[in-house]
């Protein structure tokens, strides 16, 4: 069975097919976050590090790492920064550094620039999985020789020098291309990690369908591991996370390995609960004086003031125990264990201890 094999200075992840699914935080990532571009632009990495720790305790296998800032402030004073070839290369050895020096888990170097890719490499321990090459020659020329260099895994993103085409056919001749191109350069087909593209399918009605039976032919045809950017099947819609709590069973029932995603549940800002807490009070609902904000956000469904799992990482454990890839479902039982506050017998989340059983006649 293909098993691509992911490692830190102390710690081995497998992806494969009979593994249970590996999770790559997609958090540390600047493009859109614009509090984190300008943070990384002072040298600041306290919200990086804050991600790295919060993923890890959400239940991330891999952190992938992406070093796409923008420096609007340096470009203005010196146009070098307007050119990613410039700013990625240190700042991928930065994050690189600096990351692995707080978690223990396998990172996922994320960036099209070539120089960045080399230093993250080069700042790396263990064995990384480099994020990405496509089906484009000058693409391929370049990625896959440092591949083979630093026998490293990789993604492989199903589109070349025509985009990224709506016919899933296409994209899996792209899929398999590359493959052959890496066989080509010594790189085995288990250190090919296949990204066949997930089309939003709030645009697409068959678009769930169409990735579904892509995974299947990569794994039945080509025996890669696959993964894909988990939130881009919902893009554009409401509820998102409940269209995500459906696709990704579904993709892991398909053949689907890993994904890139979000691991976390964002903590409620206090915007949101002052608003809450207004509306509560106008409505004559009299709380105590002392209630704490976190008490508070759990009383009326908020969520919480502290980053926890997210509802997504529920539905893939509840996947991994039913397709018998948690062992009498160890790490179910784990997840949905309730800390017990002072006095209190531990319970899970379903409700009270001992809740069910049947009592014992005198």
């Amino acid at each position: 069975m293909t098993r691509t094999v992911l490692e830190s200075k102390s710690k081995t992840v497998v992806i494969g097919f009979d593994e249970p699914f590996c999770v790559i935080g997609e958090r540390i990532n600047p493009t859109g976050r614009k509090k984190l571009a300008a943070e990384l632009e002072q040298g600041d990495f306290t919200t990086v590090e804050a991600d790295a720790i919060a993923q890890v305790a959400a239940g991330a296998n891999v952190l992938d790492v992406n070093s796409g800032a923008v420096f609007t402030n340096k470009m203005a004073e010196d146009p070098r920064y307007a050119d990613n070839n410039f700013v990625e290369p240190p700042l991928m050895r930065e994050l690189i550094t600096r990351i692995q020096s707080i978690v223990d888990v396998p990172l996922c170097i994320d960036s099209s620039v070539p120089g960045a890719l080399q230093n993250g490499l080069e700042a790396a321990e263990g064995r990384p999985l480099l994020n990405s090459v496509t089906g484009e020659e000058e693409r391929l020329e370049l990625v896959l020789p440092l591949v083979k260099k630093y026998n490293v895994p990789v993604v492989a993103i199903s589109n070349d020098d025509t985009g990224i085409s709506e016919d899933p056919e296409v994209r899996f001749a792209v899929a398999k291309k590359i493959v052959e191109r890496a066989a080509d350069f010594g790189i085995p087909a288990h250190d090919i990690v296949v990204d066949p593209l997930v089309m939003p399918i709030g645009a697409m009605a068959t678009a769930g369908q169409q990735v579904f039976t892509l995974v299947r032919r990569l794994r039945d045809e080509l025996g890669v591991n696959t993964t894909c950017g988990a939130s881009n099947i919902s893009f554009g819609l409401p509820n998102r996370h409940g269209i995500n709590n459906a696709f990704l069973p579904m993709a892991m029932g398909a053949g689907m390995t890993s994904a890139i995603m979000n691991p976390v549940a964002l903590p409620v800002p206090p915007s949101k609960i002052a608003e809450k807490r207004a509306e509560v009070a106008a409505s004559g609902i009299a709380l105590p004086e002392d209630m704490d904000d976190e008490t508070f956000c759990q009383l009326f469904g908020l969520g919480s003031t502290r980053p926890r799992p997210g509802s997504e990482m529920e539905a893939i454990r509840a996947a991994n125990f039913l397709t018998n890839n948690d062992p009498h479902g160890g790490e179910w039982i784990r997840f949905n264990k309730v800390a017990p506050k002072a006095g209190e017998t531990p319970q899970g989340r379903g409700g009270r201890a001992g809740a069910g059983r049947r009592r014992r006649r005198a």
